[in-house]
């Protein structure tokens, strides 16, 4: 697999998850296993980060700005943007302790890693649609008035 469509891959995933679009759930509108699936994504993208960076050069900034979008579309309350950051940073530390040269292993656990963040924002999509927006009333509760 090239690196572009793995690339593409994990941030169609995220696209597709509702997570970089406006109008997104914020995170403290989140229930606990959302929230936990995020912290998870933050993971897989700072590992992404490690793994891409390994081949591209510590300049690369590719999935850390993805990580800065999705910290700011979330507008997490103080604590748990912390939280995601530390994911992130955990994630990446992890990614470059275990593979800090490219090779076939790096590309392989960046293949693993999109694979991962693809299911993680295929959960959190799903999520997304059996919930109605938090702004309007269920159909049940309207025709109640």
């Amino acid at each position: 697999m090239k690196r572009l469509s793995l690339n593409a891959l994990l941030a169609l995933s995220i696209l597709a998850g509702g997570l970089i679009v406006s109008g997104a759930a914020l995170a403290q509108d989140r229930s606990p296993a959302e929230r936990q699936t995020l912290l998870g994504l933050a993971f897989t993208l700072g590992e992404s980060h490690a793994l891409r960076q390994a081949c591209e050069g510590a300049g690369d900034q590719y999935w850390r700005a993805r990580m800065m979008r999705l910290t700011d579309v979330e507008k997490a309350d103080q604590a748990f943007d912390a939280q995601l950051r530390d994911r992130f940073n955990t994630g990446f530390a992890a990614g470059q302790g275990r593979f800090p040269v490219c090779d076939e292993a790096s590309r392989q656990a960046e293949r693993q890693s999109a694979v991962k963040g693809r299911a993680l924002a295929g959960r959190m999509a799903r999520s997304m649609r059996v919930r109605p927006p938090s702004d309007q009333a269920a159909p049940e509760s309207v025709a109640d008035n």
